[in-house]
Formats: structure tokens, C-alpha cells, sequence
């Protein structure tokens, strides 16, 4: 088996690197470590394209024979944008303005092939129907610190996820990377989404 195309991932999410990783893709980890303060009349989805860009361009810039992939996550609420909450106060707000509602996540994909020169994006959106938690959940899962990591405050896999009823569309993309988007990104730069699998490990001797 040939050697895999190395990915270099532009962000220090751990949940975007557990992701790929579950899906056999070992990346390297570059933080970009760009501004991710924008235009305040860009649309969500606009938003997360620009930043996912951003930081894949400043990334790219650094290692330009690299295969770079930039993401950017934020929770669309009532046409407005809503990234990491700045405080608990914060997070404490969102988790209950949340409460019994839906709410899009979109998540930004910006591929840069310095091999062959060439780019390619995407956005991908899923539907997260929140359910109502108690105050006293609300506090004490706003106490453990995890929703002010997480665009909206919540995620599928972690502390948050029993607050979760029900998502329609891609769990990878709640999770801040759509696998599915990122095959057929991929697809459109000629690099089969298995180049970048690791060999399978060999069975343990028993």
C-alpha cells in the first residue's frame, strides 16, 4: 500500500481531530490562529465560508505544498450568528433562549491542494432540535465549562448531547466537520477521500 496523503487540519478543535481520526484520516495540526472577528451584515452561512477560508488561506501560506482544510462552525438563531458564548452568563442565555426550539448549524469547509494550486468549498447545514433541560441542568452544565468551547453551546457528543432531541441532516457537521461534505470536496480536486486513510493496524498476536 502507498503511503497516505498527509491532511493538515487549520484548527486545534479536538472534536474535529477525534473525527477524522475515527474516520481513518490522521491529520496534522497547524492552529491558524487568524481573526475570526467579521462583518456583522454577512449572513451565517456566509460567515462560516469566510472564516473557514481565512483560516485555511493562513495556514496555507505557511505550508504551501500542503493539502489544507479550514472549517469554521457557528448556530444560526432567528437569522443570527452565534459562535463560542463569551461568558457563563452568556452560555447560560443561549442554552435557555435554545430550550424547545430548532436551530441550524452551519459549518464552513474551505480544501487548499498546494500540489496542484487548486481550492474548493462548501457548507454544509444541519437542522438540531433542542429539548427543554431544567434550570439546575442548565446550571450545572453550564458549570462544567464545555458550552463556552462549542459553537452554541452545544454539540452531539459531549455533556450537552442529552439536551439534544433530535438532529435532520449530517452528525458529523454538529460535531464541526461534514465528513460527507468533505468527500466530495475532496472529489472535486481529484483526491479520492481513501488516499488519506491510514493503513489498517495489524491485528494484535495472540
Amino acid at each position: 500500500m502507498s503511503s497516505p496523503r498527509t491532511l493538515t487540519l487549520a484548527s486545534g478543535s479536538p472534536a474535529r481531530l477525534r473525527l477524522l481520526r475515527d474516520a481513518g484520516i490522521d491529520p496534522r495540526v497547524v492552529v491558524s490562529g487568524v481573526d475570526e472577528t467579521a462583518a456583522s451584515d454577512l449572513g451565517t452561512a456566509a460567515l462560516v465560508a469566510m472564516l473557514a477560508e481565512r483560516k485555511a488561506a493562513a495556514v496555507a501560506a505557511l505550508h504551501p505544498a500542503e493539502l489544507v482544510l479550514g472549517c469554521d462552525s457557528m448556530l444560526d438563531v432567528d437569522g443570527q450568528a452565534m459562535g463560542k458564548p463569551a461568558s457563563p452568563a452568556a452560555a447560560t442565555g443561549l442554552v435557555r433562549r435554545l430550550a424547545g426550539r430548532k436551530a441550524l448549524l452551519y459549518t464552513g469547509h474551505r480544501l487548499i491542494d498546494g500540489r496542484s494550486r487548486r481550492q474548493a468549498s462548501g457548507v454544509a447545514a444541519t437542522i438540531v432540535r433542542f429539548g427543554t433541560p431544567t434550570d439546575a441542568e442548565i446550571a450545572a452544565y453550564v458549570a462544567t465549562g464545555e458550552p463556552l468551547q462549542l459553537a452554541g453551546a452545544f454539540s452531539i457528543d459531549g455533556r450537552g448531547a442529552p439536551f439534544v432531541d433530535g438532529i435532520d441532516g449530517d452528525p458529523s457537521n454538529v460535531i464541526g466537520l461534514s465528513l460527507p461534505l468533505l468527500r466530495r470536496l475532496l472529489a472535486e480536486l481529484d483526491i479520492p477521500i481513501t488516499d488519506l486513510w491510514q493503513p489498517p493496524s495489524e491485528p494484535a498476536a495472540r
